[in-house]
């Protein structure tokens, strides 16, 4: 989870990840099959999923194994890394139900003080829709370990520059050469008896 200055909050043991609803729909099903290249049919074809003794087709484990992944980067913030997933299917994911995936950080190494930039953290991970438990498991991930503040009494001379106000003041380049203004010296005259205005070269 992250601040109101968008840095990542440090993992605790013990802290809670707000719940992540998913919607289990026939597209997110078959997308999911597709993106993993499972073409087993009991991820697309309902008639030859019926044949093979399931009410309909399911999700594969990949998708599932996915979407815990994304559960764990969502709350620790883009920058956390997936270290392992480690997961075990229970019931199915059939479309039409509604997945709730919930974890808990369950320990956490690594400190500032021991010479790390980050914290590695144990989240035990449980996932479950309609008919039960569909996925529970443990995701190790790295969170880097958030910077000081920034002091908000900083005077402007202290700002870097790009932090700077833009200045309405165009900077003088000095003469251009061979675009200074033509006056009667450096004017191009034209050749004796040429014509200038209507008419001309006709």
């Amino acid at each position: 989870m992250t601040d109101g200055r968008g840095r990542v909050a440090v993992p605790c043991t013990g802290d809670a990840l707000a719940p992540l609803v998913i919607p289990v729909t026939r597209t997110l099903i078959v997308a999911g099959a597709i993106a993993s290249r499972d073409y087993q049919d009991v991820h697309h074809d309902a008639e030859r999923a019926r044949e093979k003794g399931s009410p309909d087709i399911f999700m594969n484990i990949l998708t599932t194994n996915g979407l815990v992944g994304r559960f764990v980067t969502d709350h620790f913030g883009p920058a956390a890394v997936l270290r392992a997933v480690a997961i075990r299917l229970g019931v199915p994911n059939y479309p039409g139900d509604v997945m709730t995936l919930t974890g808990r950080v369950t320990s956490v190494t690594g400190s500032p003080s021991d010479g790390e930039s980050h914290r590695v953290a144990e989240v035990a991970v449980v996932g479950t829709n309609g008919l039960g438990r569909h996925v529970t498991g443990t995701v190790t991930v790295a969170v880097p370990t958030p910077g000081p503040p920034e002091p908000s009494d900083r005077e402007p001379s202290d700002r870097e520059p790009s932090d700077r106000e833009p200045s309405d003041r165009v900077p003088d380049r000095g003469p251009v050469r061979g675009k200074e203004p033509l006056n009667q010296e450096n004017a191009p005259r034209r050749p004796r008896g040429e014509r200038s205005g209507p008419g001309a070269g006709a």
